[in-house]
């Protein structure tokens, strides 16, 4: 271990960036933007390291900054010692560093790729793949309150929304975020979908917010449409392996994201595709563990997204170029996000995918001017409750759903912008 190649400071930025309008789902929304807490790892020699996490519309801010204190001194390329420091199976019960963890990983594999001058993707093996084909992600969406994207809850509206992306982006592959509405009205927007981008493939995710009985019936009406996957119409394993007995594949990012759970798939199969993510599996290299036993199985994969920046957008392409069992087009949110932190503004689409950077490390920078002002704006705004839409006062989500929303009801930019106003 070098003496200068040591970690000297930590440092947390939580910043909330813009969103095109109020992104709505199943268990809430995401409230005009996302909260992302930026993690900067600088070692004695100068080099700085960056990860990234989020908490739905929470900060992470004081545990990074926390568990910054005892890395110092900590050698980046001890990357399974970084593990057992942080996370302990006992006391990951009480302190669930799991994800704190994977914005250091980030880190320190960024700090070792510069060391070495290599990519993050060569040191995990090399690139199969130079660029990433990415979904499209479709939500319905309340108008800004800034008059600049408009409603999104009518079939025609989202199939004229899902059209402009993709002139503007090359996708050929669509993600339907639901749960919002009835499942009958909601499998008619996503019929809509698939009438009007008849060679593309498409894939419906709810968040497990339906009854097995209604998952059955979306299946049923999903069976004989272009499907890559029914993505957690209902929750938890037994509920999934219930269903599965329609036939159509079935993904998951919220009831297989730990080896212990993939292990129980493995053994009584209720999921065929499993969404790799890498905050949720604490990092890039678990999700390549889990990659490896998916393979030996033969468990679908695909790469989940978190409402990333361009930091852990970095890590999920580096993932995806070194998968050799990635079936699927990843998931990603980030054509929604109006701006980014890194140097030279947000990655760009082509042909409906993502190049994998190719510069040292993660391959992306910090731009110092967009983090300040993107925390400036965090003072400002505050965090919000994911959990919570903005626009139904006395809702809850009850899983499974008692309460969907009435596919008639329009809201107007003014009223949500009065009720972002009072509950930011």
């Amino acid at each position: 271990m070098s003496s200068s190649f040591v970690i000297r400071e930590v440092r947390a930025t939580t910043v909330a960036v813009p969103l095109w309008g109020v992104l709505r789902h199943s268990n809430g929304a995401h409230w005009g933007r996302f909260v992302r807490t930026v993690v900067e790892v600088e070692t004695e020699d100068g080099l700085v390291g960056l990860g990234e996490l989020g908490g739905g519309g929470e900060s992470a801010e004081a545990a990074v900054r926390s568990v910054g204190q005892d890395l110092r001194g900590h050698d980046p390329f001890q990357l399974e010692l970084l593990r057992a420091k942080l996370c302990n199976p006992t006391a990951s019960l009480y302190n669930n560093r799991t994800q704190i963890h994977a914005a250091f990983e980030f880190a320190c594999l960024d700090l070792i790729g510069q060391r070495l001058g290599v990519s993050v993707s060569e040191l995990l093996g090399g690139r199969l793949r130079s660029q990433v084909p990415v979904a499209s992600y479709l939500f319905f969406r309340y108008p800004d309150p800034n008059g600049s994207a408009e409603e999104i809850r009518t079939p025609e509206q989202l199939v004229e929304h899902a059209l402009w992306l993709k002139s503007t982006y090359g996708f050929h592959s669509h993600k339907l975020k639901g749960g919002i509405y009835p499942w009958a009205y909601e499998m008619d927007c996503y019929e809509a979908l698939v009438a009007a981008m008849p060679t593309d493939r498409f894939r419906y995710d709810p968040n497990g917010i339906y009854s097995v009985g209604d998952a059955r019936l979306i299946a049923r009406r999903m069976a004989r449409l272009p499907n890559d996957y029914l993505e957690d119409p209902t929750f938890g394993l037994e509920a999934m392996r219930e269903l599965r007995r329609e036939g159509i594949p079935l993904a998951t990012n919220t009831v297989v994201v730990d080896f212990e759970q993939l292990a129980t798939n493995v053994f009584r199969r209720a999921v065929d595709v499993i969404l790799l993510d890498t905050t949720f599996w604490g990092g890039i290299r678990s999700c390549l563990k889990a990659a490896g036993v998916l393979d030996t199985f033969k468990l679908g994969v695909g790469v989940h997204s978190s409402g990333e920046l361009g930091i852990q957008l970095a890590t999920m392409l580096h993932l995806a170029a070194v998968l050799p069992n990635l079936d699927f087009a990843i998931d990603s949110h980030y054509h929604h996000l109006r701006d980014d932190v890194i140097v030279g503004g947000k990655l760009a689409y082509r042909d409906g995918c993502l190049a994998v950077p190719t510069g040292p490390g993660l391959g992306v920078r910090l731009d110092p001017e967009k983090l300040a002002i993107y925390s400036d704006l965090y003072r400002r705004t505050g965090p919000y409750p994911y959990d919570r839409d903005p626009a139904r006062q006395d809702w809850v989500p009850l899983v499974p759903g008692q309460s969907f929303d009435d596919p008639g009801r329009q809201v107007s930019a003014e009223e949500i912008a009065a009720r972002l106003g009072r509950l930011a």
